[in-house]
């Protein structure tokens, strides 16, 4: 199994984790392929204090037989001396994208089985690319996908998946459908059947204050969320709901279910980073091949200071290679001109609009 690491954004903890990442034990004989600059990635082990001694490699040099172990693709795009730190600054937020963009075709190629990041910061990469608005739309554009995936948040205690995501909260109400929760308690369920779950229980939580309170305080719980989960139990998946949200992640961690469908970002994010904000992994599913990164941002106010946890990006590690196991590539691409399309990659903000 193969890992494809983008470095995160140069200016925040993302570099030093990646250093930290490649020089723990247990990822020292894994094939990982590490996309980035060179110096940035030099730069990240200097200020974890770590030596690294990784074969160099440039874009036209990647095919399907690569040597085993940890392997740098140098992009080349973000010289260390330029590197703004502790800030939002549009060479990282390009440099970031080029970098994603990479790993994406590298995982769709099935040179890589798994894509994985550390923390980009979004601010940077609209600097860069002001139509930039979150990864699934950079995925999707990336990789030409048929269909978009989904954020879910993991702990070994409990899961999190998401209606709705990086989208103001005054939109939320109005992009709640049937079929949207239906479709998302679907894919949660094939997402977790996916790594070893089977018949996953899910529950589905509320949008309103006590469920809407008998529609004192909403009609979306008993309009929208009910019927979906509904529709859910009649083509026999394992859902409950609508469960008001401020006791949903009590029952999912006393052992009722496995995982907790929110309608929103912070609705499950504050939750689970409150369980295990140095555990906690994001896996991007739904693309064919699993997408994970530390669940956390790029901690500016910690930069180039040696003081990031590793926690967090070593779990989303070990999780894309063992989803990675489950699901593995079909094929192995040959042909790097004709399967990765180096060409765009290297072009600054590559992606559709």
């Amino acid at each position: 199994m193969r890992l494809a690491l983008a470095i995160g954004d140069a200016g925040g903890v993302g570099p030093e984790l990646a250093a930290k990442l490649l020089s723990h034990p247990d990822m020292r004989d894994r094939d990982i392929i590490v996309v980035g600059d060179r110096s940035v990635l030099a730069m990240g082990a200097d200020h974890a204090g770590v030596t690294l001694d990784l074969p160099v490699i440039g874009p036209d040099q990647v095919n399907g037989d690569l040597p085993s172990g940890p392997v740098l693709l140098d992009l080349a795009n973000s010289p260390a001396d330029g590197v703004v730190l502790g800030d939002s600054d549009a060479g990282n937020g390009g440099a970031s994208l080029q970098n994603f963009a990479a790993v994406l075709r590298l995982a769709r190629a099935g040179i890589a089985d798994a894509a994985m990041f550390t923390p980009f910061n979004k601010h940077s990469m609209r600097l860069s690319r002001p139509s930039y608005v979150d990864e699934i739309g950079f995925i999707d554009a990336t990789i030409d996908a048929s269909r978009s995936g989904r954020e879910f948040n993991v702990l070994e205690e409990v899961w999190n998946a998401r209606v709705t995501s990086h989208i103001p909260l005054r939109e939320v109400a109005g992009r709640l459908s049937v079929a949207r929760i239906l479709d998302s308690i679907r894919l949660t369920t094939e997402v977790m059947e996916g790594a070893g779950k089977k018949a996953p229980r899910i529950g589905v939580a509320a949008l309103n204050p006590h469920a809407g309170d008998g529609r004192n305080f909403g009609d979306e719980d008993e309009d929208i969320i009910a019927p979906a989960v509904a529709a859910a139990v009649a083509e026999g998946l394992q859902a409950k709901g609508p469960i008001p949200s401020d006791t949903v992640f009590v029952r999912a961690t006393r052992g009722e279910f496995d995982a907790v469908l929110t309608m929103y970002h912070d609705q499950g994010q504050i939750a689970m980073k409150l369980m295990g904000f140095d555990r906690g992994v994001t896996l991007i599913a739904g693309y064919g091949f699993p997408i994970v990164t530390p669940a956390h941002g790029t901690a500016f106010d910690i930069a180039g200071q040696g003081k990031a946890d590793l926690g967090a990006t070593l779990a989303a590690a070990r999780l894309g290679f063992d989803l990675a196991k489950l699901n593995p590539a079909k094929a192995r691409a040959q042909s790097l001109a004709e399967d990765w399309a180096i060409a765009p990659v290297a072009e600054p903000g590559m992606a559709a609009e």
